[in-house]
């Protein structure tokens, strides 16, 4: 009896010990789980993100609505920018002797000036009602599907087609902690700046203000913009204004006409600029944004069994101007083996049905629209269905950067409209040529797509490497109209001169005496 009491006793005295035994054994486990989970975690290149999902976003609307509703009412600069309000002109004399200074300490200071990335922007504090009142008008009519031009676009889809000027400020004056490029910065005072960007959403205005309403604001921009001691100082030369629709701001595009405009194309007909106001020397040519989602290298590999289509177009065949070759080109490809030409718009059922039809060919027709470019274009690229451009005034956007004969066919229009030449000239193309056209679409989409946060050789990105390469010759032009001494000399244009000639030139008396 006592024996069994005993050994009892053993067991039950036992038990703590072997309970506490394995609870410091699983303690030690953790806390070893814990260490090599924190070493390993170091040892690893640290990616933080502001938000829960680390997937920039693509969608304009949801853009804005998550950059209105959750970002707008915190955005406050940790240091206050210097914006003119009401300054007399012996402000722009100071500025001009603080950006000596600077630009004098950074030549001495930095073996690479003026060549050297990051390139410093200013962003002007405009009032509300030149930026954020335009995006909520935005936002508070976009379903309005009805609202739509006279040839049936919807307006909503032309805004976010030509919404570079939102992207572009918005990545701008997000807090440094959460943006991503490398090749900009913002700075927020005047005389550290190398270029001035002006917040002013031009095409918002411009389709969703009364006419009148429209020409006022512009107007009251233009005066606003041009009392800036930074834009009497460089007569505007180091200022970028985004003006992506070539409707927008055109009642006082003459008075900016130094500036740096971001534009859809140069439109050499004329009926869009007037000639002397655009130039790829001072300008920029930007992408559109697409209308369609984009067919990433994994997308590709799987469509390319369901490419059966050779020529694919979706679109409006009448057009205005170099937009005429799309219904030549319209009657001499209709009904041909392996094309479709069909009409359509950029609504919600036009994006989904162009989509599909690129997804499924392997050349996407991009011809001239009323300007020589095309949002067609980017569609094309980001769908992975090889453009074939058919626009003889095109200029491409960072084609400084960009190769586009690596992923688009280029023929000429006169070309093109032959009778089976272009069908016959797509065919003649061997498989492997293709493909190749086909991997390279798959790496140079990401160049074509906005995004938030802006990514690292995205649009926003090359479009600073882009206007980084003029700086130098803006700073020549803004110093020699500085030094030049106003009346005291006229400057010789190329029609001044007199012609060549062999026949005798009599002298008058008075040259003589």
């Amino acid at each position: 009896m006592f024996g069994k009491q005993q050994n009892h006793h053993h067991h039950t005295s036992s038990r703590p010990r072997s309970k506490t035994l394995i609870s410091i054994l699983f303690l030690f486990s953790i806390s070893l789980l814990v260490i090599l989970y924190s070493f390993s975690s170091s040892a690893r290149p640290s990616v933080s993100y502001p938000y829960q999902s680390d997937r920039p976003e693509t969608s304009f609307v949801t853009s804005l609505e998550q950059f209105l509703i959750h970002k707008a009412s915190k955005l406050s600069s940790p240091v206050r920018d210097d914006t003119a309000r009401g300054e007399s002109d012996d402000d722009v004399r100071k500025l001009d002797e603080m950006v000596f200074e600077r630009e004098s300490r950074r030549l001495n200071e930095d073996p690479g000036y003026p060549v050297g990335f990051p390139i410093k922007v200013y962003v002007y504090e405009m009032p509300k009602k030149f930026t954020f009142d335009l995006l909520w008008l935005f936002h508070n009519t976009y379903k309005e599907t009805s609202n739509a031009t006279s040839n049936g676009s919807p307006v909503h889809r032309l805004i976010e087609q030509h919404s570079i000027d939102y992207w572009l400020w918005a990545d701008l004056i997000s807090p440094e902690s959460e943006r991503r490029l490398k090749s900009v910065v913002r700075v927020h005072q005047q005389q550290d700046a190398d270029f001035f960007y002006v917040p002013f959403f031009t095409t918002i205005s411009f389709f969703l203000l009364e006419k009148q309403q429209c020409k006022a604001l512009y107007r009251e921009a233009l005066k606003w913009v041009t009392d800036q001691p930074a834009w009497k100082r460089s007569e505007g030369r180091d200022h970028i204004f985004p003006i992506h629709h070539p409707w927008s701001f055109k009642s006082v595009r003459k008075f900016v006409k130094n500036a740096i405009w971001l534009l859809p194309d140069m439109d050499s007909t004329g009926n869009w600029y007037k000639p002397g106001q655009v130039s790829l020397e001072k300008d920029l040519i930007l992408p559109y944004v697409p209308n369609v989602d984009r067919c990433d290298a994994k997308c590709l590999s799987e469509s390319a069994p369901m490419r059966t289509t050779l020529l694919f177009f979706r679109g409006r065949l009448k057009r205005n101007a170099g937009g005429k070759i799309r219904a030549k080109l319209g009657s001499e490809l209709s009904g041909v083996k392996d094309v479709i030409i069909s009409e359509g718009t950029a609504g919600e059922g036009g994006k989904l049905a162009a989509q599909a039809g690129m997804r499924r060919s392997l050349f996407c027709l991009c011809p001239a629209g009323d300007t020589p470019s095309s949002a067609r274009l980017f569609d094309a690229i980001v769908s992975g269905c090889i453009p074939v451009i058919v626009s003889d005034e095109l200029e491409l956007p960072f084609e400084g950067i960009l190769d586009y004969k690596k992923v688009a066919v280029l023929v000429s229009s006169s070309d093109a409209i032959q009778p089976g030449w272009l069908v016959n000239h797509l065919r003649s193309l061997i498989p492997s040529h293709v493909k190749k056209f086909q991997n390279n679409l798959a790496q140079y989409s990401r160049h074509f797509l906005y995004s938030s946060p802006a990514q690292p050789l995205g649009p926003e990105d090359l479009t600073w490497r882009m206007i980084a390469g003029k700086l130098v010759n803006i700073k020549l032009h803004t110093r020699r109209s500085r030094r030049v001494v106003k009346g005291s000399r006229s400057i010789c244009r190329c029609d001044c001169w007199r012609p060549n000639s062999t026949a005798t030139i009599s002298l008058s008396p008075p040259l003589l005496s």
